[in-house]
């Protein structure tokens, strides 16, 4: 008889529709779909019903291989390391949560991460798999990131971020910049590079938007007040390196530092530090200010 994964699972699981193929049963499907998962790893998920149909019920090791079938899987990294830090809630309702993110922790499942994310620990929390990130912000990055806890009013949160009605506000610890003049509109164009993880400006039509202010100098280092406009990735620390002033312990930007590995005492001087917007379920204006601070 199926049986069902547990019941407070921390993540939504996976989805994936069977390629095309010769495979006799669904086993042989997935060990060949990913082949840095062995054979005995996918026997013992399925024994522990971590492997579903689309009725959510578990496959075993015989289910047939049909082309098309839809399952669902929950990923797992064995002996995952803890991240040492903790997550704020600073609001949460029926529809909205707003968590203060630390250092290191990634907002989403990826790579060698999974349990130890802001969505898992909070998918926990409230014992909700619905929980879904409105946005993102980098693992090495800290600060405020919204949730939308209720799919049947997600979309209007979304749209907040497709329409740029949400105002968002960084701190940043970086060189500073005697020689130019601030406020800057830094206007360029973003695109993918070597390696993958990495971005890099390119000609071309504007695509990434941030503007910069100084709001405190002490000495050789200064704090810079970051406000994008669009949300490409690692756009603020690409347009900080670009000007000059590569964000204190930033591991990609200006130079890739390889085999990096993550120092705790020496996290990336970026915060995401506030956001305004209209809720547009309620009308009411809603204010958010990170509790972290980033220290010289």
């Amino acid at each position: 008889m199926p049986v069902q994964p547990p019941s407070r699972a921390s993540a939504r699981p996976s989805t994936l529709h069977l390629p095309a193929g010769t495979w006799s049963t669904v086993l042989d499907c997935l060990c060949a779909h990913f082949p840095a998962i062995g054979r005995e790893t996918w026997l013992e998920r399925m024994a522990r019903g971590r492997v579903l149909d689309m009725q959510g019920l578990a496959i075993g090791p015989e289910q047939r291989y049909r082309q098309g079938l839809r399952i669902h899987y929950f990923r797992e990294v064995a002996d995952e390391v803890p991240i040492p830090f903790s997550e704020t809630v600073l609001y949460a309702d029926e529809h909205l949560i707003v968590a203060d993110k630390p250092h290191f922790l990634p907002v989403t499942p990826a790579g060698q991460y999974v349990e130890e994310t802001l969505l898992a620990r909070l998918s926990r929390r409230f014992d909700n798999l619905d929980l879904v990130p409105l946005h993102r912000i980098d693992r090495l990055t800290a600060g405020l990131v919204l949730f939308s806890a209720n799919p049947r009013t997600r979309s209007h949160y979304q749209g907040l971020f497709r329409q740029r009605q949400i105002g968002k506000r960084y701190e940043a610890i970086a060189p500073a910049l005697p020689a130019i003049d601030f406020p800057q509109q830094r206007n360029t164009r973003l695109v993918a590079s070597e390696p993958f993880f990495l971005m890099q400006e390119a000609a071309g039509m504007p695509n990434s938007e941030t503007r910069i202010e100084v709001c405190e100098r002490n000495g050789e280092l200064w704090r810079y007040a970051l406000y994008p406009i669009t949300g490409k990735k690692h756009q603020l620390r690409l347009h900080m390196a670009a000007l000059g002033a590569g964000i204190c312990n930033d591991p990609f930007y200006p130079q890739l530092i390889k085999e990096a590995v993550d120092d705790y005492a020496q996290p990336l001087k970026l915060l995401a530090q506030s956001l305004r917007f209209t809720d547009p379920l309620s009308g009411v204006e809603r204010h958010f200010e990170s509790q972290l601070s980033l220290d010289w």
